[in-house]
């Protein structure tokens, strides 16, 4: 289960980065393509997030979380690149 939340924890945090470029860098660019890709990669950063936060709270007792530390894991899904920090550093044993 473990490894299973540290590949998704680095795809949730891949989708976060697509998602902020389609945004930030084709949005002003190409509308069209803008709006082609927005649900495809809009749909797979919900899915992924919604695996993330489940899996979290799934594997806190493997992990000897505390709440805060969970609520640090948790909190690390919302900001871009905190996912892959969280990958290494809170999660063991995968």
């Amino acid at each position: 289960m473990t490894k299973i939340f540290k590949n998704i924890a680095i795809a949730e945090g891949i989708s976060y980065l697509v998602l902020f470029c389609n945004m930030l860098v084709v949005k002003p660019t190409y509308i069209e393509l803008y709006k082609t890709l927005l649900f495809p990669i809009g749909m797979a950063h919900g899915v992924l997030f919604i695996a993330y936060v489940l899996l979290a709270i799934a594997i806190r007792k493997s992990q000897n979380w505390s709440f805060k530390e969970l609520a640090i894991v948790q909190i690390a899904s919302l900001l871009p690149f905190a996912t892959f920090y969280i990958e290494k550093k809170y999660v063991l044993n995968a």
